[in-house]
């Protein structure tokens, strides 16, 4: 996985979230297969089709902060990330 200072796109704007679909249980394998990257100041109430239920894996950047709720549109259960 990226460090939490390592979060930038290719053209070096800052991400303050990468999101991704496959898991492993061992660290050097984590981080894997499709990537949503979260830029800074980005509210999304609803995951984009086909990431519901799909993230199995995450980095939040510095200086940022993850919350994520376990029904759509802001509802249920919420929890923070951070780096």
């Amino acid at each position: 996985c990226p460090t939490a200072a390592d979060l930038h796109s290719a053209d070096g704007t800052r991400v303050c979230a990468q999101l991704y679909t496959d898991n492993s249980p061992y660290y050097d394998q984590c981080c894997a297969g499709d990537v949503l990257v979260v830029p800074p100041g980005s509210d999304m109430p609803y995951m984009p089709l086909g990431w519901s239920a799909s993230v199995s894996s995450l980095v939040v950047g510095t200086r940022c902060e993850l919350t994520v709720w376990s029904r759509k549109g802001k509802n249920g259960k919420s929890r923070r990330f951070s780096s």
